[in-house]
C-alpha cells in the first residue's frame, strides 16, 4: 500500500510540473504575439503618417493625376 502512495506522489509531481511547463509555453507564446502586434502596428502607423505627409505636400496633384488617369 506504501507503494501505491509514492507513484500517485510522482504522478502529481510529474503532471504538476508539465502543467507549469505549458502555462509557461503559452505565457510565451502570448508574449511573443503582443511584439508582433506592437511591430505591426507601429509599421502600419509608419505607413500611414507617410501617406498623410504625401497627400499634405501634393494633394492637388495628386487629386490631378487621378482624375487623368480616370478620364483615360
Amino acid at each position: 500500500m506504501a507503494t501505491k502512495d509514492t507513484d500517485g506522489g510522482q504522478q502529481r509531481a510529474t503532471r504538476s510540473t508539465d502543467e507549469v511547463e505549458e502555462v509557461q509555453e503559452d505565457a510565451k507564446a502570448a508574449e511573443d504575439l503582443k511584439e508582433r502586434h506592437e511591430k505591426l502596428s507601429d509599421d502600419v502607423d509608419s505607413v500611414l503618417d507617410e501617406i498623410d505627409d504625401v497627400l499634405e505636400e501634393n494633394a492637388e496633384d495628386f487629386v490631378r493625376s487621378f482624375v487623368q488617369k480616370g478620364g483615360e
